[in-house]
């Protein structure tokens, strides 16, 4: 199982906790980036313990492939001292160095690869968190909208259904009631003045015409 894959475990199992256990998504967010952030810190201990070991498996590779030369010219300079069973003795350590080489030149070539394996999930894992970073802007701002948003939808539910809206609603049809109220009692107070007018007018005639014939009658 490779860096990712145990990271990613580790990582879903902590935010799967938060999820049941209904915590706020900024909290759910900073819980992520803290899990990928300790993540990559632990990718990069291991991957820098692969490449010590390679290092390691490098110098063992060397220092026998070197015995192995060694070996060879010890068997030649024996040879032409004329001590063939020392040239023999030698090119037996030879193939002995050489076999040892070969050996760690074959982990070597494993653990190179796995090196190369590690620093591919390394850059992956800082790439994921670099993009977790850009995105966790966006997603505040998102959950701040849809906060402030239902802010305002509570609000203006509980101001319709408010009794000091029902007042002031109920208080201004009693008033436009009143108004109308008093705008027939003053059509009507309009038209009775207009009556006793037309009345009096009535009454001087009338008085003008008695005159006059009383004063045809000599009565005046």
């Amino acid at each position: 199982m490779g860096i990712l894959d145990r990271l990613s475990r580790l990582i879903r199992a902590n935010i799967n906790d938060l999820l049941k256990r209904a915590e706020d998504p900024e909290k759910i967010i900073e819980q992520a980036l803290e899990d990928m952030r300790a993540a990559l810190r632990d990718a990069r201990e291991e991957v820098a313990g692969a490449i010590a070991e390679q290092k390691k498996l490098e110098r063992e590779q060397q220092s026998y492939a070197e015995q192995a030369r060694a070996w060879e010219l010890k068997a030649a300079e024996a040879l032409k001292g004329g001590r063939e069973d020392l040239a023999r003795e030698a090119l037996k350590r030879k193939q002995q160095a050489q076999t040892l080489s070969e050996g760690f030149a074959q982990q070597l070539a494993q653990q190179s690869s796995l090196v190369q394996q590690l620093m591919t999930q390394l850059k992956a894992l800082e790439a994921k968190i670099q993009e977790a970073e850009a995105k966790k802007a966006l997603l505040l701002a998102r959950k701040k909208g849809v906060e402030a948003a239902e802010t305002v939808r509570r609000f203006e539910s509980k101001v319709d259904a408010h009794s000091a809206v029902e007042a002031f609603e109920d208080m201004e049809r009693r008033i436009e009631a009143m108004e109308d109220r008093h705008q027939a009692m003053a059509e009507m107070d309009k038209s009775d003045i207009e009556k006793e007018l037309a009345e009096l007018g009535t009454d001087k005639a009338v008085e003008d015409d008695l005159t006059r014939l009383k004063r045809e009658l000599g009565m005046s």
